[in-house]
């Protein structure tokens, strides 16, 4: 019997997510301070995986989310609609000068020895007011979800947008789906909403309404308030994942509701370098994936990439250890591509999980 009761396939929504969505300027290894020019990459964590699960494994996705009526946010709404998901928009009309925005996020992908830089500007953002009531969960529910996902980083944005998201992810649970929360923990964002305490206190009213759990240690210490190794310690090795079971048991007795964690593990070698694996605690049982060598084009989204594959495989009733798998290759993968989501097919994504190598294929 399985811990998550998936809806069989046949709703009109395989997967919705809630979620921000930015616009990434990225002028490959060119440090911005010298860049001339740079391709412009639609993102957001929650939107990566409704991308990936249309584009790649064939899912019916949608997201619901802010759009601002401008010229950003067209290009915006056009990547959305290329990549297959079904767009539910809160609309906000643009003054012209100051906003509301569209979130920019700058980001160089660094080049060997010299690491990826990312700032940003959310000033103003959509996003982050979005709020309680904004949609109606009972009619983009209407035809049924089996998967709904959200995230830490817009639940970050504001006080009502964690808030919001309490709010889907309980109707997503009236709705019979299966919820997703990946974890993602940034300081940054929460000292804008009150600190460590305050955005811990938002986590746990999220998490008592949430199935599946995406993050890593960092994640579960800071994001749960769970006691851990030091996150900090550099002689720690970064593909060991027991520290990461260890952790499991204690997340699970403060949110008994929870049955599914999992994270990825990379140690980097460098900018274009990485060891790759992810690990997953399902139902009580603890599964580890394979460790592969990247030779990384694009780092952003590869932790996206994983959640994608792995709620692809347990919706399609894969068994926990080939969803693992499926997640792990995806996400490598995803990292040999530019830009935020993914470029893969589903047929790579499996022989590259069985095993397959780069050996050029005629």
């Amino acid at each position: 019997m399985s811990a998550l009761d998936v809806l069989p396939a046949g709703s009109d929504l395989d997967f919705c997510a809630l979620g921000a969505l930015v616009h990434r300027l990225d002028p490959g290894v060119i440090p911005f301070r010298t860049a001339n020019n740079f391709d412009v990459h639609v993102s957001g964590g929650e939107y990566n995986c409704a991308a990936n699960l249309a584009s790649c494994f064939g899912l019916k996705t949608g997201v619901a989310t802010a759009m601002v009526d401008n010229g950003i946010g067209e290009l915006i709404q056009r990547q959305v609609r290329a990549m297959g998901v079904r767009p539910f928009y809160k609309h906000f009309q643009h003054d012209g000068v100051r906003g509301p925005n569209m979130a920019t996020v700058y980001s160089d992908r660094g080049q060997g020895v010299r690491p990826p830089v990312v700032f940003y500007n959310r000033a103003n953002e959509a996003g982050a007011m979005l709020k309680p009531g904004d949609f109606d969960w009972k009619s983009i529910f209407a035809g049924g979800c089996r998967w709904f996902h959200s995230g830490g980083i817009f639940a970050a944005l504001s006080e009502t947008t964690s808030e919001l998201v309490v709010e889907a992810m309980k109707a997503a649970g009236e709705a019979g789906a299966i919820r997703s929360f990946d974890l993602n923990y940034r300081a940054k964002l929460w000292d804008t909403i009150g600190g460590l305490e305050q955005g811990q206190k938002m986590i746990a009213q999220i998490a008592q309404n949430v199935d599946c759990l995406i993050g890593n240690e960092e994640d579960l210490q800071k994001g749960l308030g769970i006691k851990g190794p030091d996150v900090e310690e550099k002689k720690a090795a970064k593909l060991d994942p027991k520290n990461f079971f260890a952790m499991i048991g204690r997340a699970v007795e403060k949110f008994p509701n929870i049955k599914l964690v999992a994270t990825t593990l990379r140690e980097v070698h460098s900018t274009n370098r990485h060891s790759w694996s992810a690990v997953l605690w399902y139902d009580g049982k603890e599964y580890v994936a394979p460790t592969a060598e990247l030779d990384v084009i694009d780092r952003i989204g590869g932790g996206d990439g994983f959640a994608s594959g792995l709620i692809y495989s347990l919706l399609d009733g894969r068994d926990p250890q080939e969803a693992l798998r499926i997640g792990w290759a995806h996400g490598a993968l995803l990292t040999t591509f530019p830009g935020d989501v993914s470029r893969a097919t589903l047929s790579e994504v499996e022989a590259f999980a069985k095993g397959g190598s780069a050996r050029v294929q005629r």
